[in-house]
């Protein structure tokens, strides 16, 4: 059985660099990077016989907006239904009922998410980022 949890004391910070140190999103990020964002953001971890399998964070206010990220599920519990799991037991936590915008960006997932009642913007014109030059350089030359 995996167990979920927001403790933060209880996130293997090694593996969760790890995890997202090697994902798309966030190749090569630097561990004091993932502390500060763990640091500012509702953090889950997800644990199977005390091992970490699973880690989800979001950022939010904790009345009107949050974004949930870094959703990451290890591989050999992946196919379980863990990363929408995790995305709902924030949609379902008592902070995050009745938010006005719960968001999220993924390339690969949108059937998990939609599956919670995510879609695609319905107004993407209004919507605007600010993005470091690092980032705009590696989203400009990815396919």
């Amino acid at each position: 059985m995996i167990e979920l949890s927001d403790d933060k004391a209880r996130l293997q910070v090694d593996r969760v660099h790890a995890w997202l140190a090697s994902s798309y999103w966030s190749p090569g990020i630097a561990r004091e990077l993932v502390e500060r964002a763990i640091a500012g953001s509702h953090c889950l971890g997800a644990y199977q016989d005390g091992v970490q399998v699973g880690y989800a964070r979001a950022i939010t206010d904790h009345a009107t907006f949050a974004w949930i990220a870094d959703v990451w599920v290890e591989e050999t519990a992946r196919g379980q239904g863990l990363g929408r799991r995790m995305v709902r037991w924030f949609l379902n936590h008592p902070d995050f009922i009745g938010m006005r915008r719960v968001a999220l960006v993924t390339a690969d997932a949108h059937g998990v998410y939609e599956a919670l009642g995510f879609h695609a913007l319905l107004r993407p014109e209004r919507f605007m980022e600010r993005l470091a030059p690092d980032a705009a350089a590696r989203l400009k030359a990815a396919p």
